[in-house]
């Protein structure tokens, strides 16, 4: 039996955890603001193009100059990454405020259409994309639609084997999150909590499922440090 073929999260224990991500799937991160969501996106991202594959950043929240500064800030070098070509970014920020309901057709273009705009922007040798975050333009989706549309996104990218990491966030609807999580092969939430034994907030993930791989029945606590997201506890297992 042919193996599962993996790659680097972007944060090394969490590589150890659950050895990668696996190639050519799709990745669901879910989780608070203010949980690193975003970073943890970017990580993987930035490691992903040094690593050599070509890699797409689809923001829908914030433009390319905003990502250049969360990136300065962890001393991650993006402009290299982009000049070379291995990292391209696509902003839609501000989208939803410039387009009307009409002019996207919202519910009425069928659900191939509607993906393949986003698709025909990536090209034939994207190896990964992210999309930061997807529920930005959930608002006006029936559960049905929005079932359809993540469903046909999920196999379309398998199809062209790329890897892919999706963000919602908790201000989307807990249905859509819910209909995105038995479509994906992985999913991870990040927390905010407050520690039961010391009383303190803590940030926590909580690797919900990875198809495939052997996975901690515990939540993993990590921090964001000047070098992004590490894992600072141990890990246990069924």
């Amino acid at each position: 039996m042919e193996e599962l073929q993996r790659m680097s999260t972007g944060i090394k224990d969490l590589d150890e955890i659950i050895g990668g991500f696996p190639v050519g799937r799709s990745i669901l991160v879910t989780g608070d603001a203010g949980s690193g969501k975003t970073i943890m996106a970017l990580q993987f991202a930035i490691k992903s193009a040094s690593d050599g594959f070509k890699t797409v950043y689809v923001t829908t929240e914030e433009d390319e100059t905003d990502l250049k500064f969360q990136c300065n800030s962890f001393a991650w070098d993006i402009k290299t990454l982009i000049e070379s070509g291995s990292l391209e970014i696509i902003s839609l920020a501000g989208v939803r405020a410039m387009v009307t309901e009409a002019e996207m057709k919202i519910g009425i273009e069928s659900v191939e259409e509607d993906i393949g705009r986003l698709l025909d922007q990536i090209s034939a040798d994207t190896r990964v994309l992210i999309i930061d975050n997807l529920g930005s333009h959930t608002g006006n989706l029936t559960p049905y639609e929005f079932r359809n549309r993540f469903d046909f996104l999920v196999y379309e990218l398998k199809k062209r084997n790329i890897t892919s990491l999706i963000i919602l966030d908790s201000a989307t609807a807990r249905e859509f999150n819910e209909i995105a999580l038995f479509s994906v092969y992985g999913a991870i939430n990040l927390l905010k909590r407050e520690n039961p034994y010391t009383g303190r907030r803590e940030r926590v993930m909580d690797i919900v499922k990875m198809r495939s791989t052997k996975t901690p029945v515990d939540f993993v606590p990590y921090k964001i440090t000047e070098s992004g997201i590490e894992i600072t506890g141990k890990v246990k297992y069924e």
